[in-house]
């Protein structure tokens, strides 16, 4: 039975990430009716599990009679998705509502909307998500003239001029890290959890000016682990130092000279504000997940009326 609180239901923001799945129940003030998180990330799905999946989850909330827009973002609109969302070339604004492609859906009780990713010709690159969190931080800190970085599996770094996404680039660091981690001789070395933040920054200060010497400074991981007894917390911090300093001597042009806002949660956008911090970039860390709402909220204040 519908709660009493989710009468007022009005529509529906949806985070689909690749492993994870956000979704907050609003009304017509943009209120949070309700907020969910849930492990069913795109990659564990097929196309014909979206509808059931979302259905699950907030199907009891829905009104019988009339529908609720739900506006999505991230991989659910990627080519394995639940549909396939186009994407828009930069230099461009963040994907809103005006570019949403609306999915066919068996439940009359949902009007779903897919916001577009953002395509770069050359260098060839995608974003899907990450667009909607640059949207969200826009519609906050209007005119902002910088870069904005986006950790996580695919980080990105995003030039910002007028409002539009100039141009940016994605590095694989973050799914490196977990192959590294789980699939390679360093799983024997690198700990699950704990930190050594001094052998980070001396990690990184050497990939970024020796990074012809990484794949070498692995193995050195692993052999420091068998002949001297490196422990398992400063294995990982080293694991994480090495890839982000070969991430942030490529990424230079970037942030080099640049105001630099990560837009990420507290761990891994602190480990890069600490790695920035050793370049003299004074990067400010804003939370990805009240980007991401702030985000799809825009894309609905722009729908048609």
């Amino acid at each position: 039975m519908m709660s009493e609180h989710l009468k007022n239901l009005s529509w529906i923001a949806v985070d689909w990430g690749t492993s994870k799945l956000r979704v907050w129940l609003l009304d017509s003030q943009n209120n949070i009716l309700f907020h969910i998180c849930s492990d069913h990330g795109a990659a564990r799905l097929n196309p014909e599990q979206f509808e059931d999946t979302l259905l699950e989850l907030i199907g009891d909330s829905l009104p019988a009679q009339g529908s609720v827009p739900v506006i999505c973002c991230g991989a659910v609109g990627a080519q394995q998705g639940w549909a396939e969302a186009p994407y828009i070339q930069t230099p461009c604004p963040p994907p809103s509502f005006d570019g949403a492609t609306q999915i066919r859906t068996k439940d009359h009780r949902l009007q779903v909307f897919i916001l577009p990713g953002i395509k770069q010709p050359s260098p060839a690159d995608v974003m899907r998500g990450e667009e909607t969190q640059i949207a969200g931080f826009l519609s906050e800190t209007p005119n902002f003239d910088g870069v904005i970085y986006l950790p996580g599996t695919h980080s990105k770094w995003a030039h910002i001029s007028a409002n539009e996404v100039v141009s940016f680039r994605s590095f694989m660091t973050g799914e490196l890290f977990a192959l590294a981690c789980k699939n390679s001789v360093l799983r024997h070395s690198v700990a699950d959890t704990g930190w050594d933040d001094e052998a980070f920054k001396v990690a990184v200060a050497d990939a970024m000016s020796r990074p012809s010497a990484f794949a070498a400074n692995l193995f050195s991981i692993r052999a420091e682990t068998l002949l001297s007894k490196l422990s398992g917390a400063t294995a990982r911090a080293r694991l994480s130092g090495q890839l982000i300093g070969i991430e942030l001597a490529a990424a230079r042009p970037y942030w080099l000279g640049q105001e630099v806002v990560i837009v990420g949660a507290n761990g891994i956008a602190t480990a890069y504000q600490t790695a920035l911090a050793e370049q003299v970039v004074q990067a400010r860390i804003v939370p990805a997940k009240d980007m991401s709402l702030n985000g799809l909220l825009a894309a609905y204040a722009n729908r048609p009326q």
